[in-house]
């Protein structure tokens, strides 16, 4: 069971990451297709901006599940680096509960910003903003689902590790 939820964690990780390259690229695009338009070919195109901001927001929350599937996100590497095995496992777990627990917040409170999406338009283009609001539910659950892989996946590790010190 381990190793499916490994894998399907995996293949998931690896569409996100090219998920979140291809939104990188088009906001590249998309910003010099803006900087040429607006001096080069004097057109006066205001919503190139509005969609760069809204391909930023993507990619950067879409980035995060990418971040704690390879347990790269923010932790206290500093202090843990320092503690024995055991303290350095339960402190790991700690880190790992917050987590989900703030990932799990922002999960439902994403879910509520979407939802009043409807009732709130984007600027230039008129649309509403559910699509842009839709970023944070999704971004935050799939963070939970990560965090969650990690840590099945890494208690594995933990109790070799265990044995090992002769604990």
């Amino acid at each position: 069971m381990r190793e499916r939820l490994a894998r399907f964690s995996a293949t998931l990780n690896w569409f996100l990451e090219r998920f979140c390259a291809l939104l990188v690229a088009l906001m590249v695009l998309d910003i010099w297709f803006g900087i040429i338009a607006r001096y080069l070919l004097e057109l006066g195109l205001t919503w190139t901006e509005e969609l760069a901001r809204y391909l930023m927001i993507w990619a950067a929350l879409v980035a995060v599940p990418c971040a704690a599937y390879h347990r790269e996100h923010i932790g206290l590497t500093i202090v843990s680096d320092c503690l024995p095995r055991l303290p350095r496992i339960a402190l790991h777990l700690a880190l790992d509960l917050l987590g989900i627990a703030f990932f799990l917040f922002l999960f439902v409170y994403g879910l509520r910003m979407t939802a009043d999406g409807p009732n709130q338009y984007a600027m230039i283009f008129g649309l509403t903003m559910t699509l842009p609001y839709a970023a944070v539910p999704v971004s935050a659950g799939l963070t939970v689902w990560q965090i969650l892989v990690a840590m099945i996946r890494d208690r594995g590790d933990w109790h070799g590790r265990l044995k090992e010190a002769g604990q």
